[in-house]
């Protein structure tokens, strides 16, 4: 513990790392700081408005519940398992696709993460702009543009002050749910709600999905925020620490939705904000309210920015080579990420709830087939020996395009088309099921099966361990083949 703390006492305030190897002597933090932290990334408005939309879109209160949990549960499995790869790795859990994709070929699943991540904080800063257009009297646009700026600052610092925040979020978000629980319940017959049972396959597998995808979704990058802990954190409770902040903070938030949604009498929608803070009542308390809500979205919004800076990053450096990102070009990227989704915000701010339902639903179609090949590739066939330097090289040992990982993502975003119900598509086959939405199950298995049979029989070579950088005043360095010391070397 005193190593941990005599390594995070040395650390700038301004984060040094972009999408580099984190060498041990600059490894810090603690487990619980994984809680916290996907715990206030989850305690949030947004993740209100998505269990509420599982009411507002037919369901019943007592199902919707159930079906949500079921979702957490199992996309938070496999949000928790990609959490799990970062101390081990050291590295952005977008450069690991490079072993599955090719050097050149993870670009692929990369930008589509990054359209990904500007719809999650273009949609988050419209609810932060409601909160903070009413908190200080201003418009809704005003208040968006406030926000932006907020996010600007705090992605440049980086990692510590993303868990600082998030750490401070979590006590936030706790103290204002329990009071608006508290509200709620005084105000609300929860018990007549939850007697009021119309089950609906439909209904209740849209609940499911839209718990699932809310987790998935945090897959391309959750292992940016846990590459620093030291490479010794066990990787079962760096996946109980992760997975069960974001769950438990999930579906507070989205329980929260359900019976605010129940109550509402059609009211919820388009007002989302100031129904909940209404909740709690008027003048400092709502004041209070609506800073809690615009301080919860920071966390999340700068990790969504955080992750499509690494992002960008990563992809540039796969076809240049080896990026050294400085102060100023974080600075750029970060201002053209966050002003591409305040522009998307300022554009879609008045028909929010409906797009944000079709947002989230399509992107299932393509990272569930990402997460399933990542993982079976990481836990069953390369089973974590990575030639990390490899991955940085287009003529190592991983090569600039690799057809079986890009040929199964495809086939795993093709076979769910069929199965897809959103504004954006809706396949020949949702309504035999009864309008039933099951692409993402679809997207999960079939990927996962047929990479893991066609890898155990046409891999490539895979390390006799993990490979490392040759990190600086080292004692001890890993023994490894003789393909890997030329990789480790090159």
């Amino acid at each position: 513990m005193a190593v941990n703390t005599d390594r995070a006492s040395n650390k700038p305030l301004i984060e040094r790392r972009s999408i580099d190897y984190i060498p041990e002597a600059e490894r810090h933090g603690r487990l619980f700081s994984q809680f916290t932290l996907w715990m206030g990334a989850n305690l949030q408005i947004t993740a209100i408005v998505t269990g509420a939309l599982a009411v507002v879109l037919g369901g019943d209160v007592f199902w919707s519940l159930i079906g949500l949990l079921i979702g957490q549960l199992l996309g938070g499995g496999v949000m928790a398992l990609h959490a799990a790869q970062g101390p081990k790795l050291g590295l952005p859990q977008m450069i690991s696709s490079r072993v599955q994709f090719g050097v050149y070929g993870a670009a692929i699943p990369i930008v589509l993460v990054c359209l990904m991540y500007l719809g999650f904080t273009a949609t988050g800063t419209v609810l932060s702009g409601q909160a903070l257009g009413q908190l200080f009297g201003v418009s809704d646009s005003v208040g968006i543009l406030i926000f932006a700026s907020v996010i600007v600052l705090v992605t440049v610092l980086g990692y510590r002050v993303i868990h600082w925040i998030g750490r401070v979020a979590s006590v936030i978000g706790v103290i204002a749910f329990v009071f608006l629980f508290w509200r709620l319940m005084s105000q609300t017959d929860v018990g007549a709600l939850l007697q009021i049972r119309h089950f609906s396959w439909s209904s209740f597998l849209l609940a499911v999905s839209l718990a699932a995808s809310w987790q998935i979704a945090f897959g391309p990058y959750v292992a940016d925020y846990s590459r620093y802990l030291p490479s010794n954190t066990s990787a079962v409770k760096t996946f109980f620490a992760a997975g069960a902040g974001s769950v438990v903070g999930a579906q507070v938030a989205m329980i929260l939705g359900v019976f605010a949604a129940a109550s509402a009498n059609g009211q919820f929608a388009g007002h989302e904000v100031a129904y909940i803070v209404g909740l709690g009542g008027t003048g400092a308390t709502a004041a209070l309210l609506y800073f809690s809500i615009a301080f919860g979205k920071v966390t999340i919004s700068t990790l969504n920015s955080y992750g499509s800076f690494m992002c960008i990053a990563t992809i540039i450096s796969g076809f240049k080579g080896h990026l050294t990102v400085t102060r100023m070009q974080r600075l750029v990227f970060v201002l053209v990420i966050v002003g591409a989704a305040t522009l998307i915000a300022l554009l879609g701010q008045h028909s929010f709830l409906g797009a944000f339902k079709s947002f989230i639903l399509f992107l299932l179609a393509f990272f569930t087939p990402w997460s399933a090949i990542n993982l079976v590739d990481y836990y069953c066939i390369t089973r974590e020996r990575y030639d990390v330097p490899a991955l940085a090289d287009p003529n190592g040992r991983y090569g600039r395009w690799n057809l079986l990982g890009i040929s199964v993502y495809v086939f795993g975003v093709l076979v769910q088309l069929p199965f897809i119900s959103t504004k954006f598509y809706t396949g020949p086959l949702v309504a035999a099921l009864g309008d039933v939405d099951i692409s993402w199950i679809i997207g999960l298995v079939l990927p996962a099966a047929v990479y893991y049979v066609c890898a155990k029989k046409w891999h490539s070579a895979v390390p006799d361990q993990l490979i490392l950088p040759v990190e600086q005043n080292s004692v001890v360095q890993p023994k490894t083949s003789g393909a890997g010391r030329a990789a480790a070397q090159a």
